[in-house]
């Protein structure tokens, strides 16, 4: 996946704006955009004192590690990272950029309404690169003995295995309640960093056996996600998962429980939403049944869900749209410089 940093960058110096990544007393910047937040707060509040414009973009918080043992020093650093990410918001920003509906409402619902402006910007992609078919080529190249469910996250640790443990039952119901329905069997194929020992968990819960591929390069992902005939957004509670704005653009529908962002993002025959079944926030079983309904339907009828997946990515998710949303916020006059600090919570 392309990180918004990359992204955001490239866009802004198509448009002929400068850009810088390091705060500088020396050097005028008209706007600085955190994304999400930065331990050099110093930096921050000097030049809140020049007068620079100061726009936070967030998603959501840390909370898996709440409800499941991390271990401590993720617990702190998530608890840190957290603390960082309020007190720009309250404290240094001139304007809040949210990813969704839902991260704004968490964050009110948190730590109430904040007092300087708000907006929300969805993620965007760029659609000539993720397309439905690549160049040169008359068709996606699909499996046709199998079906391919398909999970893309850059790590699945820290609790967030807990999605994984949803993709296997979630394919083992398929294979096993659904065989004469499908009339071939379904397969899983996992994209991101996976520690060994769960590899061993699950690696032989299922057959066909589970394709672990790793981290890829970012020009790997839209050939990945042509290959597959839907896409699990296992994330709970996600604020705007970039996985799945990728996936809808390269015409790959998307299958998702009700949680997080999801519902602003799958519209229509993109893909389904379905109930999660319980209280995601309290991780309560989900409801893998309804799930796997959602599932057959989007795998019998690829001729057309694939094409809403693509027309609802040009439709809400181009980089064009993105970028253009937070310059609205980043600039009030014409600017020609931009600074960007990263904090990764």
């Amino acid at each position: 996946m392309v990180s918004f940093r990359s992204k955001f960058t490239a866009g802004l110096r198509a448009r002929g704006i400068e850009v810088s990544h390091h705060a500088s007393r020396t050097t005028r910047h008209d706007a600085i955009l955190v994304i999400g937040g930065t331990r050099d707060l110093l930096s921050l509040w000097r030049a809140k004192r020049r007068g620079v414009r100061i726009v936070q973009r967030l998603n959501g918080m840390n909370w898996l590690h709440r409800q499941v043992n991390t271990g401590l020093r993720h617990y702190l650093r998530a608890e840190y990272g957290n603390w960082i990410l309020q007190f720009i918001r309250s404290r240094l920003a001139d304007r809040i950029v949210y990813q969704s509906k839902f991260s704004r409402q968490w964050w009110e619902r948190v730590h109430g309404p904040t007092p300087v402006p708000s907006s929300i910007v969805h993620n965007g992609v760029d659609l000539s690169t993720y397309t439905p078919m690549p160049p040169g080529s008359p068709a996606p190249a699909l499996p046709t003995d199998r079906y391919r469910l398909l999970m893309v996250e850059g790590s699945l640790m820290g609790g967030y295995e807990l999605g994984l443990e949803t993709a296997v039952g979630l394919v083992e119901t398929l294979n096993d309640a659904h065989p004469q329905e499908l009339g071939k069997p379904v397969e899983l194929m996992v994209v991101g960093r996976v520690a060994d020992s769960v590899k061993t968990r699950y690696s032989e819960r299922l057959n066909p056996p589970i394709i672990w591929r790793g981290l890829v390069k970012p020009e790997e992902i839209p050939k990945i996600d042509r290959s597959a005939h839907l896409l699990f957004a296992s994330d709970i509670n996600a604020a705007c998962p970039n996985s799945v704005i990728e996936a809808l653009a390269c015409g790959t529908p998307v299958l998702a429980f009700d949680t997080g962002a999801l519902l602003e993002l799958v519209a229509g025959d993109s893909g389904r939403v379905v109930p999660y079944g319980g209280d995601p926030w309290q991780l309560e079983n989900p409801d893998i049944p309804a799930l796997a309904e959602a599932a057959v339907e989007i795998l019998l009828n690829q001729e057309r869900f694939r094409p809403a997946a693509r027309a609802r990515a040009e439709e809400a998710f181009g980089l064009g749209t993105m970028v253009d949303g937070y310059l609205g916020d980043l600039f009030t006059t014409k600017a020609r410089r931009h600074e960007e600090n990263i904090y990764d919570s």
